[in-house]
């Protein structure tokens, strides 16, 4: 049977192979779930994140204890809803940091409150604080969604990673690609879709024209994916541009991408 973990860091690296210095695949944050699909040498692991994607990552980003990772899962109700979060030992900003946080990472709340900020606890039983507005609900995939919330909340949440850096597999403020961008943008507000840059029906996703596309829909071009956020706009993470920017589609637009004009595929989840 396989064994289920938590990412313990504040970003669990998966591989495309064995080794620190391999080529990225992703990157799953922190409190998120993987299974355990086999144990490799020099204490790597072949996973599978609770999004369906798999990868080598390293037993220091993991808590392995299925247990323990079920009770988190059914606890851990809230995410990190800013960009980069200290974790403080005690609640106010002159104690000190115990660990560094990023939007999408899932943590769980003790119920204990003073003033602005609220505890938490970590996957090893830590405990610290962290500012309350800085926390939101996690919305857990499966959850019934509004389709015009869903759509307007997934173009807000893609426009806060506004000037990302580009990191290839990335997928957090401290860098992040183009399928990472619109993976987590669709994560964060409870709807898996496939992570690289490709339509996959078995995730639920479909095919439409261009004149069916509305804001929060999804644009393919061969290697490369964008978030349609409307007036003929997308948003994503491009090497080109260093980061995340917003292009257009159309050419009286002064962030018209000409490269990117022949868009082949558009898809949407509903």
């Amino acid at each position: 049977m396989n064994k289920l973990a938590i990412i313990i860091d504040t970003i669990g690296p998966l591989k495309q192979e064995i080794g620190f210095d391999k080529e990225a695949a992703d990157e799953s944050v922190f409190g998120r779930l993987v299974t355990v699909l086999r144990e490799e040498r020099d204490n790597w692991y072949y996973v599978e994140t609770d999004y369906k994607y798999r990868g080598y990552v390293h037993e220091s980003y993991l808590l392995i204890d299925s247990e323990k990772a079920k009770k988190w899962d059914e606890e851990a109700n809230h995410i990190i809803n800013w960009g980069i979060v200290d974790v403080m030992k005690e609640p106010k900003y002159q104690s000190y940091n115990i660990k560094l946080l990023t939007r999408g990472a899932v943590i769980k709340l003790t119920g204990n409150e003073e003033e602005n900020w609220a505890e938490v606890e970590l996957p090893n039983d830590e405990k610290g604080w962290v500012r309350k507005e800085l926390i939101g609900k996690r919305i857990k995939p499966g959850t019934e969604i509004d389709e015009n919330s869903f759509r307007k909340k997934v173009v807000e949440t893609a426009l806060t990673y506004l000037g990302t850096q580009y990191r290839w597999g990335g997928k957090t403020p401290l860098g992040i690609d183009c399928s990472g961008l619109a993976s987590i943008s669709y994560l964060i507000n409870g709807v898996i879709i496939y992570r690289d840059a490709k339509i996959k029906e078995e995730f639920g996703m479909k095919r439409i024209t261009r004149d069916q596309i509305k804001i929060g829909d999804l644009l393919y071009w061969p290697g490369h994916v964008a978030i349609y956020i409307g007036n003929d706009k997308y948003i994503h993470s491009t090497g080109a541009s260093g980061g995340v920017v917003i292009n257009s589609l159309n050419p009286e637009h002064d962030d018209y991408r000409k490269d990117l004009a022949d868009v082949k595929e558009f898809g949407t989840v509903f």
